[in-house]
Formats: C-alpha cells, structure tokens, sequence
C-alpha cells in the first residue's frame, strides 16, 4: 500500500537508500525473494563506531568484508591494471576496526597512502558480483566515497528498521540512459550583460538533484548552439583558480548571446560526478603530486564519473535534438549521440591558464583527450 500512495517503488527505494547511507545507517539488499537474506552494507565514510560494532557480531566468525572499486584496489597495491575489475570485497576477519576501514576507504587518503597500503596487508582479495557492483554504484550516487561495509546474511535480519532494497531496485541506476527528467518550473531570469534569459528547472525523481536550462536570446531550435556545463561551486562561484570551470562558464554564456542565443545546461554534476566532498580530497592528493585523473581513481572513483543523459532528456523536453555544441570534450558529443541528440557540429570554449591549474588542464588535454592548445607548463608554473 505504501509503495502505491508514493509512487515509483523504484525511485523510492533508491532515495531513502542515498539517505541512509549519508546519515550513517545500514541498508539491507536482497537479491532473492526470502527476506532478510542478502547483504547488509553502511557507507565506510559515514560509519560510526557503535554501527560497526554491530555489524561484526552479525557477521560471525567470517566478519564483515569491505567492498572498495578496482580503481582503489589498484591504488592500494592490490591488483594490476590488467582485466580489473569493477568491483572488490577484502576479507576483513573479526578484527577489524574503523581506523582501518578508513585508510583503506580513502577517507584520509591525503599524506596516508603508504599507510593505506599497509593496512592492506595480509587481506584475501575477491572479485565482487553484480550486486555488490551495483552497491557501490549507489554509494557514489550518494556522493560518499565508493567503499561499503559489508555482511552476508543466510537469515532474516532481528532489526526491522532497516531499509530493504532489491537488486530490481538498485539496477535502476545502471540504466541511466532509459530515465526522462521531470521539468519543474521557470521563470524569465535577465543575467548581467544578457538581459534576455529564461531559466528552467528539472528534477530527477530518483534523488531529488535539480538540473538547470539557462534559454539566452530567442534561438532558433534546429541547430541550437548548446553548453553543457558540470556545477563547480570552487570555480563557478568563488572564482578558484585551480580550474577553468568559471572561465568556461561566463565564456559560455557570452558566445551563446553572441551567436543569436542558445542553451546553457548547468548540471549538477560537482566534481566531474564525485561530489565537493571528495573533489576536496582529490585537491589534497594534487597538492601531494597526483593529477587530477589519478587522483579521482586513488579515491576509487573512474577518471570521469559524470553520465550526460539528463542532459539529453533536458534536450529533448526543450525540443532540441539538433544541435551545435561548444565543448573541448569529445565524450560529451558522443554521449549525446547515444541518447539520440543529433551533434551537427561542435564549437571549442578554452579558459585562462595560470600557474594554480596548468597542471589541471594539461592533464585534461593530454590524458582525457580535451581538444585543447598545449599547455606549457615552464611558462605557467
């Protein structure tokens, strides 16, 4: 009855899972019809001494394992770069404890990675299934650091306050192309220097997160010149210099009412996907020395962890499935096409470089394969 009064019981369960796991609870995920067999996880960021406690006398004499991607494995020393897997579980025995889980998560990972690598020692290492790949699949939509604590249940859980969520439900986030935004409401916005503006709001049901149109001008809508611009409050908003983002973002809008108007879409995407939480624990390992792409995939995140299919629904919804793009990237072009938006062509959008992040863009340029001019360090830095 209750999954019939709020709706989708996919989209339901997906969101109280997001906010169990970021205040600090455990989920259980069933992959059968028996209830309470399955597995129960808590995000390694948000856990808590006593939730550990917890979980360890559930487990029994196995004790819990820590599921952490390939990615992570492969920082902490434990597998190569060679047919890596999305996904691992370390066995941790009984005694395990939270400083532990934290190293080897990457919640501290700034000046603590050769302790990391020593907490490792001695674990068993094994290739995780789909389930629990698609575990840590919903710990990143929740924008926490992709390690869970884990304990396999034979028997129905005693606690009937946990959140159940069936491996149906969480597949839903590893089909992010087959989902349409829900448009929201707009009003005319006048920006300073383009007074002619209309902003539009859409919602992702299945967390909440809000994505935004900004209409410059009266375009024409069969080759409309479009923007599709990840939210970085660093840049955006405070002006970082560690990044182009808030170059990119005012040049854009500027080029759209120069060319007779256009679309910019401001994703809420921080961090390329990962979050600001982590996309400040990335800026730590660079100031350690790793790039900006290694640095993501030390915390065990993908080099780019952003899906562009929001944007096309938001595309689609506008009646704009023709389009100009101004972009450096070419996978944005690419994941349009996939989800059905004709790119006629595309239109490059470069920011200012400065010694705070030379290192950044040349690694966009060189490692991410942006279509950008070189960048010259000796004359950056």
């Amino acid at each position: 009855m209750h999954q019939t009064i709020n709706g989708n019981a996919e989209n339901l369960a997906i969101a109280r899972a997001i906010n169990e796991l970021r205040c600090g609870r455990a989920v259980h995920g069933s992959q059968t019809d028996i209830t309470g067999s399955g597995v129960l996880w808590a995000s390694v960021e948000t856990l808590s001494s006593v939730l550990l406690q917890r979980l360890v006398a559930l487990a029994g004499d196995a004790g819990p394992a820590l599921l952490i991607t390939g990615e992570r494995a492969r920082a902490l020393g434990l597998v190569g770069s060679v047919n890596l897997a999305p996904a691992y579980r370390l066995l941790m025995g009984r005694e395990v404890s939270l400083q532990r889980l934290t190293l080897l998560a990457g919640v501290g990972a700034a000046g603590q990675v050769d302790e990391a690598q020593a907490a490792s020692a001695g674990l068993t290492i094994e290739r995780a299934d789909d389930f629990l790949v698609d575990i840590l699949r919903l710990t990143k939509h929740a924008k926490l650091l992709p390690a869970v604590v884990v304990v396999q249940m034979t028997s129905p859980a005693t606690d009937e306050d946990v959140l159940e969520v069936t491996a149906a439900q969480l597949h839903t986030l590893t089909r992010p192309d087959s989902f349409e935004l829900t448009r929201i409401s707009e009003a005319r916005v006048p920006l300073a220097g383009h007074e002619e503006c209309r902003l539009v709001l859409f919602r992702d049901e299945r967390d909440a997160s809000e994505h935004v149109a900004v209409i410059i001008g009266q375009p024409e809508l069969d080759g409309i010149a479009v923007r599709l611009h990840s939210s970085c409050l660093t840049g955006d908003l405070l002006g970082s210099l560690r990044c182009d983002c808030g170059d990119q973002l005012r040049a854009a809008v500027d080029q759209l009412a120069s060319g007779g108007g256009g679309v910019l879409l401001y994703l809420a995407q921080e961090g390329r996907g990962i979050g600001l939480a982590n996309k400040l624990r990335a800026y730590q390992l660079q100031d350690a020395g790793l790039d900006t792409l290694d640095a993501d995939q030390h915390l065990g995140f993908k080099a780019d962890e952003r899906n562009f299919a929001a944007a096309a629904s938001m595309l689609r919804q506008l009646g704009m499935t023709r389009i100009e793009l101004l972009t450096n990237n070419p996978e944005k072009m690419e994941a349009l096409e996939r989800a059905g938006i004709q790119v006629l062509g595309d239109q490059r959008l470069v920011g200012e470089v400065n010694r705070h992040n030379a290192r950044y863009i040349r690694a966009k340029r060189e490692r991410a394969g942006h279509l950008m001019p070189a960048v010259k360090l000796e004359e950056s830095l």
